[in-house]
Formats: C-alpha cells, structure tokens, sequence
C-alpha cells in the first residue's frame, strides 16, 4: 500500500479538527460530527497513554466513512509506536524532534512537526520535511506566514494554536493551507461555524 502524503491527506481540506483529552464516545461523536460538516481530517492527541482508546475508536470510526484520523502531540518514538499501533494514519508534534519525525517514517506514517521560526522551518526542510505545523499561531499572527513564504515557498504550513472559527479566516488569506483548531472546539457552535470554511472561496 502506497504511504500517503499531507498533500493526498489533506486534499483540499482548509480545517483540521483536534479532539484533545475527550472520552472515547465524545471523541467519536464529535469526529462523527465534524466529518458530516465536511472537516474530514481530525487528529486526537495521544501524549498520555489514557488517549490512546480514544485515537483507535476514532480510526475505527473513520474507517467507516473512508476519513482519515492522526495523532497528535506525538513527542516521542515510544508514543510514534502506539499511533501506529491504534491505526492512525499521520503524527503530528508541537515541536521539532527528527527522531520522531524519522521513526513515524519508518512506520510508513507522515510526521507533521511544529515549529516557530524561520531556522526551524530551514531545518525540518532540510531533512525532506515540507508540511509543517506552525505554533503556537496565535502568538505568530498570520503576517509571519506571509514573511516565510518568502525565502521559503516550497512550505505548506497547518496553522495551530490558539484559533477559532473567528480568527481561523484571517490565516487561511495570509497562506496557511489548514488551520487545526483544539479548545476552542469545547464550543458546541465552533463546528459548524469552522465548517463555512472547508471549501476555498470561488
């Protein structure tokens, strides 16, 4: 089977769900929820062992509806094995490790590390890494990826970190190709506002 890229993963996605320290029904309800609205790639963070059931029953889920599910705040190569294990499909860490980012490769599994400057975009480049996550984004602001898009063109950046469906607009217009929003999802009406923008605006 062909391992697939953030290009194939995302798509034409412009939303990513992070469903973060849920139960496992929640999380699939919510995964379930925001897949009917058109967000097709949810992430469930696994930085305990306690969220892995969480991760599985929403690949379970997703497997159902042909969706893509990955884990998130992925920080080592013990918790890189246990994604894998759960059937999650990416990784992705709030910072940059090329140790995890080489042992989900291993797995077969694209890696999505975070970074928060220029040298760390320089370097995960370096190492074949063009997906990246930017965080926190909020304390970034959109025009840094206006900046970066400069010298760094060939980078596709997921906006993560302190976005809702109010501010999630304005990074989306400066170049993010997705932005990831977590909290602000413990608002029932975050969902379908986040929805509006999963389709580029014609």
């Amino acid at each position: 089977m062909t391992t697939p890229d953030f290009d194939h993963i995302f798509g034409g996605a412009r939303v990513m769900a992070i469903l973060r320290g849920l139960p496992v029904a929640e999380t699939v309800r919510l995964a379930e929820r925001a897949w009917d609205l058109g967000i097709d790639v949810v992430e469930v963070p696994v930085a305990t062992a306690d969220a892995v059931p969480a991760l599985r029953a929403a690949v379970e889920a997703g497997a159902e509806r042909d969706r893509i599910v990955g884990a998130g705040t992925v920080l080592d190569v013990e918790q890189v094995a246990a994604a894998a294990d759960a059937g999650a499909r990416f990784t992705v860490a709030p910072g940059l490790d090329l140790a995890v980012a080489d042992a989900a490769a291993a797995r077969g599994l694209p890696h999505l590390p975070g970074v928060a400057t220029p040298t760390e975009a320089q370097q995960a480049l370096r190492h074949g890494l063009t997906w990246l996550k930017a965080f926190p984004a909020i304390s970034l602001g959109p025009a840094w990826f206006k900046a970066v898009a400069g010298p760094l063109p060939q980078l596709r950046f997921v906006a993560t970190g302190g976005l809702d469906a109010g501010n999630a607009g304005a990074f989306l217009q400066a170049g993010v190709r997705v932005v990831a929003v977590g909290s602000a999802l413990s608002d029932p009406t975050q969902l379908d506002a986040l929805a509006t923008l999963t389709r580029p605006t014609p």
